[in-house]
């Protein structure tokens, strides 16, 4: 019953929820990297906005729409898929 019944009908919502989860340790990593942790935040941060360098800022900040759109569309597509209704 576990397998033929409620693992099927919790998939696209246990998919969604996963996707939602990755989208935001991008958002947390990013403002993490912008007091110091690393990563995308702080290249945003020390080479973009402290050295008042504007393309590298818009192009880190395009970096992460584009991966978090990705990863959306990515998840949505997954969720839809395996949605047997």
């Amino acid at each position: 019953m576990m397998r033929e019944v409620l693992v099927p009908e919790a998939l696209p919502s246990l998919i969604s929820g996963f996707t939602v989860t990755l989208v935001l340790l991008i958002g947390a990593s990013a403002m993490a990297g912008a007091v110091g942790a690393g990563g995308l935040g702080e290249l945003a941060i020390r080479y973009g906005y402290q050295r008042f360098n504007t393309p590298v800022m818009v192009a880190v900040i395009v970096v992460l729409i584009v991966l978090v759109a990705c990863i959306q569309a990515v998840g949505d597509r997954l969720a839809r898929h395996v949605d047997h209704r």
